[in-house]
Order: C-alpha cells, then structure tokens, then sequence
C-alpha cells in the first residue's frame, strides 16, 4: 500500500507543464526556433526552390541579349580537282586547287518589333514571381519545423503519461491481486485492475510508434535527430489584434498572393511579346570574308560589307496568331490565379484564427478538468478504502486523470502550431522576420548578379 500511495503522488506531479519531454533539459536543449533556424539551411526542398529561383533569375539576362550583337565565326579548308575538255585547246586540262575560308559575321539588332524590351519586363516580371515563390515556400518549411518540433514534444509528453500510468497501474494491480488474496476483494476486481493494465500497455506502444512516426517526420524537415528538446513557446508578439486585421495583413504581404501578382504581370507582357512576332525587324550585319585559292586562277580574295537588313513578316502560316491567342488566355489563367490565391490564404488565416482559439479554450477546459478529475480520484480512493467504491470506480477516475492531462498536451501543441500557422497566413513567417540566428538567403543577389553577364559559365554557387 505504501509503493501504491508513492505512485498516486507520482502520477499527480509528473509533467506539471505536461508538454515537456523530461523534468528537466541539458544546458544545450534544443528550442524551437533552433530547429527551424537549422531547417532554414539545411531543408532540401527549400534548398531546392532557391537552385529554381537561381534558374529563372537567367531570364533576364537571356531576354537582355536581344539588345546585343551575336558575332559568328565560319572557317573552311578542302581539295579541289578540276578536269576540263573543250575545243579549245587553251580551255582544257585539268587542275587541283586547295580552297579555303575564313568568315567573321557580326549582326547587331536594331529593332525586334518591341519583344527585347517587352521580354525583359516579362523576365523581370517572373524573376519577382519566383522570388515570392521562394518566400513562400520557406514560409511552408518553416512551419513543417515548427509542427514537426511541436509533433515530437507533445508524443514524447504523451509516452511520459503512459509510461506512467501504466506504472501506478501494474502497482494497483499488485495491490488488488494482495488483497483478494486476504479475502478484502473479489476475482472479478483482479480482472479488471489486469484489463486496465493491458489496455495501458498497449496505449504506451501506440504512443511510441507515433513518437517514432514524429521523429522520422522531424529528421526528414529539420535534418537532425530531435534532441533535449525544450518545450515551445506559442508566437503572441506579433499576432494581429482581430480576424479582419489578419485577414487585411495577408492580402498585402503574403508571398503566394505577391507571386501570383507578379505572375500575371509576366503573361501581360508575354502578350506583347507574341504580338512583336508580327512586326518588322531591323539589324545591321557586318560580314568579313578571306578566301584562298578560291578557283585556278586566284590566290586568294578578301571581301567585307555591312548591310542594313529589314525582314517584313507577311505570312507564316498563322502560328504567331494562335501564340497571341494562348498567351491572352495564359495570361486569363494567371488572374483568375490571383484569385485563387487570395481565397486560398483566407482560408489559412480563418483555419489558423480559429484554431488558435480553439486551442486556448481547450487549455483551460483541460486544466479544469485536471483539477477537478484529481480531486475526483483522491476521493474515489479514500472512499474506495472505506468500501464505499469499487475497484472500477477508482479505475475509472484514474482514466479520467489521464485523458485530462493528454489533452492540455494535445491543446498546447495545437496552440503552437496555430500561432505559428498564423504568422505563416498572414506572410510573416520568415527568418528576417521573427528574427532566427541564420544568414539571410536573399535571392536578390544572385539576381543582381547574373542580369547583365555577357560571358561566363559558372554559376553564383561555383558549379
């Protein structure tokens, strides 16, 4: 009776916070924020979304070639034979000569029916939408780290209070089995201290395997084992002071609504550029020739000249037509995107709100319960002492104890993640934003970099 007392006072203080993993953390316990900040450079699909924003940012400078000169090289070297009959005799014979030719061709554009300057404020256009793109899928990797951290913590609280009621419950068990045997209860007692037992063994190994599904989650997010993890903090600094502030907030900052902007600016300007195809072009080209043993009879020539081509489309076949026509409707598609978009985070930002306040309500609805379920069970016992309750009925009570405090750990996890979802819905959740101890990725400069290279192969990351 004495290890059965020890126990109930075990199980009323274990996990007061009843979302920490252990009693107490190592001085280098990992927090929440850590995590992210390690997921912020280690997380391959971010990692992978950057390499993408790095590719598009090279259609600015692809479209910017328009306005520059293209220089070709043609060089030439064979052998000749040549065999001639004729009635005259100073006419015929034969002949073997090596011709060869060396050309340099320099064609500078002039006018391209506006698609040069008309394809840079597409690329220009798309680069933004990328960028955006790219802002917004760190939001998403982020808030994985943040849910996956939250996920791990709340199932390892959750395997603690298992664990432990499984330990009262295999003592009471003891217990009961000790006083059957002095006549104190019946067999029927016995069989349902030993059902609880089992039930409770078998909810330990479902909160393990959960435990395990969260970390393999963690792993795959953050990159690195969860370790000494340190229980979280909800976001509160910077949540909005209503719904409809939120709700404003997200429509002008968010990422994915920014891109999808930008992305229907982009097909705008695609329209002028198919419709480019339909006018005039003018170049100026320079052609510079030398040529060697070009027949019998010469050395060698040299030639050089420089033209003023205009090229006046008049019929094609009707496939610049139809490319106008697809990019009017790609460029449809695009705002009706933005739409999209926008009703997409709404929708984030009410899901968020509302279980941001959900879970707070179920805090307190779960500590009032705990109090109430405690002080339940320690009146069930001591009148369960007495006689006066049944060995179910203090089951019972201690069941009622347990799924108590399972759900102030759910309820806190979920307050968490539903701050952190709001940050994510109203697009603030970024590293300069809520200030993580990284080096900001920004994908300006890589955009900066390569927009007026002329030469050069290697890329800002050294490949």
């Amino acid at each position: 009776m004495r290890q059965l007392r020890q126990g109930r006072l075990y199980l009323a203080g274990v996990l007061a916070g009843a979302i920490g993993v252990a009693a107490g953390f190592s001085a280098h316990a990992e927090t929440m924020m850590s995590a992210m900040s390690y997921a912020y450079g280690s997380n391959p699909t971010l990692n992978a979304a950057r390499a993408e924003a790095r590719a598009v940012d090279e259609g600015v400078a692809q479209a910017l070639s328009g306005w520059r000169p293209t220089v070709t090289g043609e060089a030439s070297i064979g052998q000749k034979y040549t065999d001639t009959n004729s009635n005259s005799a100073s006419s015929s014979g034969s002949s073997s000569t090596s011709p060869g030719n060396l050309g340099v061709t320099v064609n500078q554009p002039l006018f391209r029916g506006y698609r040069t300057i008309n394809s840079t404020k597409q690329a220009e256009a798309a680069v933004r939408a990328a960028h955006e793109s790219l802002r917004n899928t760190e939001q998403n990797v982020l808030l994985q780290a943040a849910q996956s951290y939250a996920d791990v913590v709340r199932d390892s609280a959750i395997v603690e209070l298992r664990n432990n009621n499984l330990s009262v419950l295999q003592e009471q068990l003891r217990a009961v089995q000790d006083r059957f045997e002095v006549g104190e209860v019946t067999r029927t007692d016995v069989a349902q201290a030993r059902a609880r037992a089992s039930a409770a063994q078998s909810a330990v190994n479902a909160a393990q395997a959960q435990l395990l599904t969260s970390r393999a989650t963690y792993i795959q997010i953050v990159g690195r084992e969860p370790k000494n993890l340190k229980a979280p903090q909800p976001f509160t600094r910077q949540i909005p002071a209503s719904l409809d502030q939120a709700i404003a907030l997200s429509r002008s900052d968010h990422p994915a609504i920014k891109a999808a902007r930008f992305s229907e600016e982009s097909a705008a300007f695609a329209i002028k550029v198919a419709e480019g195809a339909l006018l005039p072009t003018l170049s100026l080209q320079g052609t510079v020739d030398y040529n060697t043993e070009p027949s019998a009879t010469v050395n060698s020539t040299f030639s050089a000249q420089i033209l003023g081509v205009l090229t006046v489309p008049i019929y094609q076949g009707g496939l610049e037509y139809s490319q106008v026509r697809q990019a009017k409707q790609t460029r449809t598609q695009r705002m009706l995107e933005v739409d999209v978009a926008r009703a997409q985070v709404q929708a984030a930002v009410l899901s968020a709100w509302g279980g941001l306040q959900a879970a707070r309500a179920s805090i307190i609805s779960a500590q009032a319960q705990i109090e109430a379920a405690s002080i339940a069970l320690n009146g069930v016992r001591e009148e369960a002492r007495v006689g006066q309750r049944t060995t179910l009925d203090v089951l019972d009570a201690q069941q009622e104890l347990l799924d108590a405090r399972v759900s102030r750990v759910i309820a806190e996890r979920d307050q968490v993640v539903a701050s952190v979802s709001i940050y994510s819905a109203i697009g603030r959740l970024l590293a300069n934003r809520i200030g993580l101890s990284v080096r900001e990725y920004k994908p300006e400069t890589n955009a900066g970099q390569v927009r007026d290279k002329w030469f050069g192969l290697r890329t800002s990351d050294g490949q």
